[in-house]
């Protein structure tokens, strides 16, 4: 199929970074072991990596763009038709001949995930890829790489969502958060956010990092969000939407995607992080990783069929402003 005609010109959400395929394998009985076949009826398969981002923000309504390495294997070919299924633009893809996606199974039992992931990483570096112009938000692990492109990204009018991910070597070192310098907003769970601020306590952690962004984002996991806009000084804190967990994979980035398209639909900040809440609630109540994230037409029958999910007043907005917001100019529905 040829990009070009899914090509997003000018999209609204840029998304960049690493591409996988996942084969997600959620709510098993018991943890693998080595001798034992374990089944589940709970599986799926999606675009990953990056792609959770994409996907859950198309299906919210946003035109997307994805900046990426693929190879030119059979499972690079499956990513690239489903992401042109869900209407984003794959007119940045870069093929690389000889080079493979990498694969991960993605096992969840017992409220956790572990993952597998065979193949190498993408052989081309990030700022290879990425375009000079374009987007009016982007979504993208930064590194000291990247920082030159994030510092100027405001002068551009990009409001860059920065994610600077796990420290594998245990030491959090603040001086790594430079490369979100010149961001629009910082999203780390609540493990990332308190050993880079050396605090133990979240809302602390956020107000500290919101010195460095003008939105900072905490995620709690089962107790909710905190969020801390610099800029007006307002600061947020919500509670979880109530749901049985079936599969976390991805849900940090559909986490990011809601709040990156409800601060494009310039959403009230309390109803950006109440709108991000709620879509990566409803992700991770099904098998499947971003395969399992609503569309915007289905945020409202999901709270109506969920009444315990979470307050009705909270969400109010999803069958008010909602949908006439995010119908604007700048967004479009796959």
């Amino acid at each position: 199929m040829d990009d070009r005609t899914h090509r997003s010109t000018d999209a609204g959400v840029l998304v960049a970074g690493q591409l996988f395929f996942d084969a997600v394998f959620a709510d098993l009985p018991q943890a693998p072991v080595p001798g034992q076949e374990v089944w589940t009826p709970h599986f799926g398969w999606t675009p990953g990596g990056i792609a959770n981002f994409a996907i859950a923000a198309a299906r919210l309504g946003a035109s997307t763009d994805v900046c990426a390495a693929v190879g030119d294997d059979d499972l690079s070919g499956l990513c690239r038709a489903a992401l042109v299924r869900e209407g984003i633009g794959t007119a940045l893809l870069r093929e690389v001949p000889g080079w493979a996606l990498p694969v991960s199974a993605c096992i969840d039992h017992d409220g956790d995930r572990a993952i597998v992931t065979g193949g190498t990483p993408a052989p081309l570096a990030l700022p290879d890829l990425l375009p000079p112009t374009g987007g009016r938000v982007a979504a993208l692990h930064v590194d000291a790489s990247t920082a030159e492109w994030v510092r100027g990204s405001a002068d551009r009018g990009l409001r860059v969502f920065a994610d600077v991910g796990w420290d594998p070597t245990g030491d959090w070192d603040p001086a790594l958060l430079d490369a979100i310098d010149g961001a629009y907003a910082f999203t780390p769970n609540a493990h990332e956010a308190l050993a880079y601020t050396r605090t133990d306590d979240p809302v602390r952690a956020a107000r500290l990092l919101a010195e460095r962004v003008p939105l900072a984002v905490v995620t709690l996991g089962a107790d909710g969000v905190v969020a801390v806009d610099s800029s007006t000084g307002e600061q947020v804190v919500v509670p979880p939407v109530r749901v049985r967990a079936v599969d976390s994979t991805g849900a940090g980035d559909v986490f990011c995607a809601a709040l990156a398209v409800g601060t494009l639909a310039e959403l009230p900040l309390r109803e950006r992080i109440d709108l991000a809440a709620l879509v990566a609630a409803i992700t991770v109540s099904r098998p499947g990783g971003a395969a399992g994230a609503p569309r915007r037409a289905e945020l409202a029958p999901w709270l109506a069929a969920n009444p315990a999910a979470a307050d009705p007043d909270r969400y109010g907005f999803v069958t008010t402003s909602l949908p006439s917001v995010l119908a604007g100019p700048a967004i479009r529905t796959p």
